[in-house]
C-alpha cells in the first residue's frame, strides 16, 4: 500500500457565504453573511443556522472544482459568486477558497492507483 507521501493530494478547503445588497428583501430563507464551510468532503454549518436545499443545489456543482487546483487563466479561480436560484431573489453566494489540506489517495478509495 502507497504511503500519504506518494500518493498525495490536495484540495481547497472553501467558504460559502451569503451576499446581498443592503436592504435587499431576501426570499431564499438566508440572511447576509450566513455561510456554510466545505472541509474535504465535510460540509459545516454553524450551530443554529440552517441553508436552503435550493440554494445549495445551485452551488454544489461548483464545489468541487472549486477544491481543486486551477490554472491561473482558468475562470474557476477568478469567478466566485452564484447567483440564487429564485431570480426574485439578489442574493449571491461567494464561494472563497480558505485554505488547504492534503489527502492520501489510498486513504480515500479502495481502488489502487493506476487502476479505473
Amino acid at each position: 500500500m502507497s504511503g500519504a507521501a506518494e500518493d498525495g493530494f490536495v484540495l481547497h478547503d472553501l467558504k460559502v457565504e451569503v451576499v446581498a445588497p443592503p436592504g435587499a428583501k431576501i426570499y431564499c430563507g438566508a440572511k447576509a453573511g450566513d455561510y456554510f464551510e466545505l472541509k474535504g468532503e465535510m460540509l459545516f454549518l454553524p450551530p443554529g443556522q440552517g441553508f436552503s436545499i435550493y440554494s445549495l443545489a445551485a452551488v454544489l456543482p461548483l464545489l468541487p472544482a472549486k477544491q481543486r487546483p486551477t490554472d491561473p487563466n482558468d475562470w474557476m479561480l477568478s469567478d466566485a459568486e452564484v447567483a440564487c436560484p429564485d431570480p426574485n431573489c439578489p442574493t449571491r453566494f461567494r464561494i472563497t477558497r480558505t485554505g488547504t489540506r492534503k489527502f492520501s489517495h489510498a486513504e480515500t478509495t479502495a481502488v489502487p492507483l493506476g487502476k479505473g
